[in-house]
């Protein structure tokens, strides 16, 4: 796999004069891609119906003449003013019943019919005119789904299509569907929720307190199906015009919709990589931990996201994309100094643009992909940096992505290898979390995210999995964490597994309308443990195991005839194992997260280390050449995630 970098660049936000000697620039510097045109509809399209691709068309004819290959971006994010004036019930509608309004950008409703037909029409336009395009190489759908929190819309589109949905969960004759299953199915007997019809179903917000969990669960399942939808729309388009393969752009702790069912339709994973922007906006660190990392970002954030859009594209064992050709993931925009958008923006220490280049990389990266080329001197982003400052003059990321280039050219291909150890992460339990976190700030995420966190702190290589897998062939180590709704056929696959296997905690806690199943969880094959009832806990009250470290935030009352494998000094159980299988009942800190997963790396015949904090490794494959890192490569140059001593102590 060749290995390559690239850029995103808005040809249409600069004068025609610097065209060429922008992509002459872009071309010397070692780049290979150019994504545009995501944004630009207001120019494709100034007014209903007259349409301008002339400067498009003059565009990726000047990148393609200096040897660079354009994704050409759809630009449904950004629907013109005179749309919104021709359907205004169109923009999406938040929790409190107010419209989301013009004046930025992704202002529509997955839900909206109207929205969706001219989508498919300028998608259509421009798939037929630059579909065979020899220098448009690729696609992209839209622009960060769910960014802005725009995947949940509480609109009169929404309630009506949501209404049809629900139908089709619960079929009855006809196409009415039966309103006694679904009834049944939420207990809307409790506090007399019952409905006569499906068009008596309202949306799940503005309630006087609580709604039913099964009603808030159904609506996320709802939204996240209309993203699915309206990604296909497109694909089906570009598909039919096109042989470029078509990827979208996800984005960092966005858990709002299932994206491995919007990878099915896609070619490529890719996603926008913002270290220092996420650590203080979406990590979930404390200010310590923030401080510390300020100019490098969490050592583990990004690897975590690389792993998940690698499983996204199907880059698991045997997997391949929606071609049938094997799969692909890239970092279509890689922050390169300083962002506008997080609470604080730091500028990056020397030499990370470069080091967060080669990480991603040594995760299997074919492509990364530096946003933007030019910062801008006007509108949102003027404050974000570029490779080039409003002025034209070289910032310093542009000298570390040439760095790169040109170290690229010496590295040797070293082929992906299966990881001993598997996470299983399932985006159906985040919205199942969501719904009900049963304590202040727990989430899904987070309890995966620390688990995975802990697999990195013993230098593992971690391959993540789709909820849906059941062969395990190869995996010697498999956790699965807070799946609150598990398959009996994931759940027998687990147990048959030729692995240490670690599940919980709330794993088999609801079924798949979101009440409490019988017999009660986890209900683990084989495994004699019962959840007796389950607490959340405050920050401030942590619970000392005899072993070492604490539970924290949440636990479970286990009880059951499995050996116990890990006792508080309180004398309760915090998990239970039968034969290599091990529920755990308790969100566990660092430490005993640590401890615990090295117990079972070493039943397993894994090998761990535990690496200071900050020190992270990651095994690419055996080519007997050596690894993705870059040649003789100098900390002091490349720039250690490990935060200065004075921060570290502070």
């Amino acid at each position: 796999m060749q290995r390559t970098l690239g850029t995103c660049y808005y040809p249409e936000q600069w004068t025609r004069d610097i065209w060429e000697e922008d992509a002459r620039r872009m071309a010397e510097a070692g780049l290979t891609w150019v994504r545009i045109g995501e944004f630009a509809w207001s120019r494709l399209e100034p007014q209903p119906g007259q349409y301008d691709f002339d400067w498009l068309d003059d565009a990726i004819t000047v990148l393609g003449a200096a040897g660079l290959k354009v994704v050409l971006g759809t630009p449904t994010a950004t629907p013109p003013r005179w749309l919104v004036d021709r359907y205004p019930d169109m923009l999406a509608v938040d929790a409190e019943g107010r419209p989301r309004k013009f004046g930025s950008r992704r202002h529509y409703c997955f839900s909206h019919a109207e929205y969706k037909a001219e989508c498919a029409r300028i998608v259509t336009k421009l798939a037929e005119r630059y579909g065979k395009n020899p220098h448009v190489a690729a696609w992209q759908t839209d622009n960060e789904y769910g960014c802005h929190d725009t995947i949940i819309s509480y609109s009169d589109a929404a309630r009506a299509a949501f209404r049809t949905w629900l139908r089709g969960q619960y079929p009855g004759p006809g196409n009415d569907g039966d309103i006694g299953a679904l009834n049944a199915a939420w207990g809307n007997v409790f506090w007399s929720m019952e409905y006569d019809g499906f068009d008596q179903i309202d949306l799940p917000n503005l309630t006087v307190t609580e709604p039913n969990p099964a009603h808030v669960l159904a609506f996320r399942r709802f939204s996240s199906d209309q993203v699915v939808a309206f990604n296909r729309v497109q694909t089906d388009i570009l598909r039919a015009h096109s042989s470029a393969p078509l990827s979208h752009n996800y984005m960092g702790r966005i858990t709002d919709f299932d994206h491995f069912k919007v990878g099915a339709d896609l070619d490529i994973a890719t996603w926008d990589s913002y270290p220092l922007g996420f650590l203080e906006d979406r990590v979930g660190a404390d200010p310590a931990r923030q401080r510390a990392y300020a100019r490098q970002g969490d050592p583990d954030f990004q690897a975590f996201h690389h792993d998940l859009y690698r499983a996204v594209a199907g880059c698991a064992p045997g997997v391949s994309g929606a071609s049938g050709k094997p799969a692909r993931w890239w970092v279509m925009e890689q922050q390169p100094g300083p962002v506008n958008w997080a609470p604080y923006n730091p500028a990056p220490l020397p030499g990370m643009v470069r080091l967060w280049s080669w990480e991603a990389f040594a995760h299997g990266a074919e492509a990364v992909c530096y946003f933007r080329w030019r910062q801008a001197p006007f509108a949102q982003e003027q404050m974000h940096s570029g490779l080039l400052r409003p002025d034209n003059v070289e910032a310093p990321g542009l000298e570390e992505a040439r760095q790169v280039f040109a170290e690229l050219k010496d590295a040797p291909e070293v082929p992906e290898g299966q990881a001993a150890v598997a996470l299983i992460f399932d985006y159906d339990a985040d919205f199942a979390w969501a719904t009900q976190p049963h304590g202040l700030g727990l989430s899904y995420f987070g309890l995966v995210f620390d688990t995975y966190r802990a697999m990195r702190g013993l230098g593992l290589s971690v391959d993540i999995l789709r909820p849906g897998t059941t062969d395990f062939a190869g995996y010697k180590v498999i956790a699965a964490p807070g799946l609150m709704h598990m398959s009996d056929g994931l759940k027998s696959a687990l147990v048959a597994a030729d692995a240490q296997v670690l599940i919980g905690p709330r794993s088999g806690a609801r079924d798949e309308d979101m009440a409490i199943p019988l017999p009660l969880p986890p209900d683990i094959p084989g495994l004699d443990v019962t959840v007796a009832h389950v607490e959340s806990l405050r920050p401030d009250m942590p619970i000392a195991l005899a072993d070492g470290g604490h539970v924290q935030l949440y636990r479970e009352a286990l009880q059951g005839s499995a050996a116990v494998a890990e006792r508080a000094v309180d004398g309760t159980v915090a998990a239970m194992t039968e034969g290599q299988v091990t529920y755990l009942g308790a969100w566990l800190d660092e430490s005993a997260l640590l401890r615990l997963l090295a117990k079972a790396c070493t039943a397993a015949g894994v090998e761990t280390m535990v690496l200071p904090d900050g020190v992270r490794r990651r095994d690419c494959g055996d080519s007997g050449s050596g690894s993705t890192t870059p040649p003789s490569p100098s900390p002091s140059k490349i720039g250690s995630l490990r935060p200065p001593v004075s921060d570290a102590r502070a």
